[in-house]
């Protein structure tokens, strides 16, 4: 029996994430342009980073509270306040190692072996990883695609209800569609899930992202205090902290000895010095994050409109997060593409076939960058395209 044969068949497989398949055919070319990973260009700021070296140098070094050191949950608290117009104290909020970690922490928490939740396709391709690995089965919703527009289909939804669902994964804005839900939407969607008294993981990571101007609509917005709604975050893309594996979770505090409990036996909490720079980011990084924003706005305009130009892309400005989707005429293997793409040009670009169904013609190109670079990538992408 070889080595691979005698793991468990769930971790064998778990499949190669396409995007890093693309990124690590490439990394590290002169020239390259790396718009394929959901990450701006941007280190980050030095007020979150003086934070936290001055607490690792002050010997903040020891275990912590597994759900968050206190303050970070306040600022939790209070930037939900200033933001969201919400009023959660502190037992709503649980700190893990990232994002994603957030997310294996909630499918746990609400799924058991053989269940199945509903997301929402083309997706960022982790949610259904990890259900997957977890004993799960996801189950894949198709956004509707028409004019370059993404839209939420709840008659798609609904079918994909079975006595089996736990839960629906619902990421708005969405990565890498850019599709953002109404209140209207989420509305609808919350009926859905009261009907069949599931919960809802929602995945609001991009709430800021919204080009409409304030945020994005929330299911903050339009839920009842008893609603199962359980939301997954991080720090990374607000605050450029990507490295920094830092995420965090607001469910009801009923939950919170269940979150906990499963924090501690993953990770055993998230390092406190780390949390100081968390708490340094929500405490004092409003005008870094809104700059953010507003570079991917200038940015998300030059790439869409030299894009469109051509008469060769489907696509319109996203409303949210911050990725253009695009669809090129003539092509079909979005892999093949992604790799003739970054060889002929030097622009680094994620397959759609990466996010599932829904996804596979399309490439997702990442604009939260400097704008001078964008237009760089913008030229070569349209010399590329006009050439096929």
């Amino acid at each position: 029996m070889s080595i691979v044969s005698s793991l468990s068949p769930r971790a064998v497989l778990a499949p190669e994430s396409g995007i890093v398949e693309v990124v690590n055919y490439a990394r590290g070319r002169d020239g390259l342009l790396p718009l394929w990973v959901g990450e701006g260009d941007l280190p980050t700021p030095e007020f979150i980073n003086k934070a936290a070296m001055d607490a690792l140098s002050g010997g903040e070094t020891f275990y912590t509270y597994q759900r968050g050191i206190p303050e970070l949950r306040q600022a939790l608290s209070d930037y939900y306040a200033r933001h969201f117009g919400v009023t959660l104290p502190v037992e709503h909020f649980f700190v893990t190692g990232s994002g994603m970690q957030a997310i294996q922490i909630a499918v746990q928490a609400l799924t058991s072996p053989g269940d199945e939740l509903v997301y929402l396709t083309p997706a960022w391709p982790n949610i259904a990883a990890a259900l997957e690995i977890a004993g799960a089965r996801s189950v894949a919703a198709e956004l509707s695609f028409e004019g370059g527009k993404w839209a939420v289909d709840l008659d798609r939804i609904a079918a994909a209800i079975t006595p089996k669902t736990k839960g629906l994964f619902i990421n708005t804005p969405s990565n890498p569609t850019g599709w953002t839900a109404s209140e209207d939407d989420l509305r609808a969607i919350l009926a859905l899930a009261r009907t069949h008294d599931l919960w809802i993981m929602a995945d609001e990571i991009y709430a800021r992202y919204y080009f409409a101007g304030g945020r994005a609509p929330s299911f903050l917005d339009v839920m009842e205090p008893d609603d199962k709604v359980m939301f997954v975050n991080s720090f990374s893309k607000n605050w450029s902290m990507t490295g920094w594996r830092v995420g965090w979770i607001v469910a009801p505090p009923q939950a919170g000895q269940v979150l906990e409990n499963l924090i501690q036996y993953s990770t055993s909490g998230v390092a406190q010095f780390m949390q100081r720079g968390a708490v340094a980011a929500l405490n004092d990084g409003d005008s870094f994050v809104q700059s953010n924003i507003d570079k991917a706005r200038r940015s998300r305009d030059i790439l869409c409109d030299a894009l469109i130009a051509t008469n060769r892309v489907e696509t319109l400005k996203p409303d949210g997060a911050l990725y253009a989707f695009l669809k090129i005429d003539g092509v079909t293997d979005s892999r093949e593409a992604a790799i003739d793409i970054v060889d002929k040009t030097g622009v680094g670009l994620a397959p759609g076939a990466a996010f599932g169904a829904g996804g596979e013609l399309f490439l997702r190109a990442c604009f939260l960058r400097d704008p001078a670079q964008v237009q760089i990538a913008a030229d070569r992408l349209c010399d590329y395209i006009l050439k096929l």
